[in-house]
C-alpha cells in the first residue's frame, strides 16, 4: 500500500511540475530572464554561477573581470587552442561540448526512443521539403548543460544551402524535460542550418530551451561552411540535434547515450564520394 502511495505521489509531483513548466514556457518569460542576464546587475552572479556549475574559468578567452554581464560570460569564447578540431575532410565533428542523450539510425523517418519518446523528422524540421533527405539517415542529440561552453561550431566542411527559423515554445531540454514533457525537441523554437558536403547533406538543428532568450547566428553569416568555425550560440543551456542524410554517415564505435564529447571531437565519418 505504501508503495502504491509512493507511486501516486511521484506521479502527482511530475504532473504538477509539468503543468508549471507549461505555464512558464512562453517566450515572454524567456525574454524576461534574458533581459536580467544581460543587465549590468547580473555581473555579481558570475562568481556564484562559476562555483555552482564548476566552470573551468581558465579556458575563457578573457579575464573574469572583463565580462560585464552574466550573459556575456555565459556566451564566452574560449582561448585559442582550447579545442582541437579533427581536420580530416571525411570526419564529422561535434559542433559543441555536450552529453549525448540520443544517437542512432533514423528508421523510416522516425527518431526512436529519445528519453522514452519518438520524434519524426517531418515534425522536427517543420515539414521542410528537405525531410526526404533524412528518412533513413542518422541522428545524434547533444545536450549542453549550464556548465558547458555554449558556442556552436560547424561540424563538417561544405556549403550552407539554407537557414530555417522555426518558432515554438521554450520547454526545458534537460532530463526532466525530455522524459516528461511532450515532444520537447519538436515543440521548442529551433534554428536549422542545412550544410551540403561531399557525401550529401547535414542538418544542424539548434533547439531553444527554458530561459533561453534567443539562439543567435554568429556574424557575419557566410555560405561557406568551414569545419570548426563558429556557427551560432545559445544564451543559456540547450540542445543540438545533428541529422545526417541517408547512407552518408558511419558513427564511431562508442557513439551512444551517456558519452561526453568536446567541440571538434570526431563523431564519425562520411561515406566516400
Amino acid at each position: 500500500m505504501c508503495l502504491e502511495k509512493g507511486r501516486e505521489g511521484i506521479g502527482m509531483w511530475t504532473w504538477l511540475f509539468r503543468a508549471l513548466t507549461e505555464l512558464t514556457s512562453r517566450k515572454s518569460i524567456s525574454r524576461l530572464a534574458g533581459s536580467i542576464a544581460q543587465s549590468s546587475a547580473s555581473r555579481r552572479f558570475i562568481p556564484r554561477f562559476i562555483r555552482v556549475y564548476n566552470i573551468r574559468v581558465e579556458e575563457a578567452e578573457k579575464p573574469l573581470k572583463d565580462y560585464k554581464t552574466l550573459n556575456e560570460f555565459f556566451t564566452r569564447r574560449l582561448k585559442p587552442g582550447m579545442r582541437t578540431v579533427d581536420t580530416d575532410r571525411t570526419v564529422v565533428v561535434s559542433p559543441v561540448d555536450a552529453l549525448i542523450t540520443g544517437a542512432g539510425p533514423i528508421s523510416a523517418g522516425t527518431i526512436v526512443n529519445v528519453k522514452g519518446q519518438d520524434y519524426t523528422i517531418d515534425e522536427l524540421l517543420n515539414q521542410s521539403p528537405r525531410t526526404e533527405n533524412y528518412k533513413n539517415g542518422y541522428y545524434a542529440v547533444l545536450y549542453l548543460s549550464p556548465s558547458d561552453y555554449h558556442r556552436i561550431h560547424v561540424p563538417v566542411d561544405g556549403t550552407i544551402e539554407e537557414r530555417d527559423y522555426i518558432p515554438g515554445k521554450v520547454y526545458p531540454v534537460n532530463e526532466f524535460g525530455l522524459r516528461h514533457m511532450r515532444r520537447v525537441l519538436s515543440r521548442n523554437e529551433r534554428l536549422v542550418t542545412y550544410i551540403r558536403n561531399h557525401s550529401g547533406e547535414t542538418a544542424v538543428v539548434k533547439v531553444g530551451a527554458l530561459n533561453v532568450s534567443s539562439i543567435r547566428y554568429t556574424e557575419p553569416q557566410t555560405r561557406q561552411a568551414e569545419k570548426g568555425a563558429e556557427l551560432a550560440y545559445f544564451e543559456f543551456g540547450s540542445t543540438v540535434v545533428l541529422l545526417m542524410e541517408d547512407d552518408t554517415f558511419i558513427p564511431r564505435a562508442d557513439l551512444a547515450v551517456g558519452l561526453r564529447v568536446k567541440m571538434g571531437e570526431r563523431l564519425g565519418t562520411l561515406s566516400s564520394e
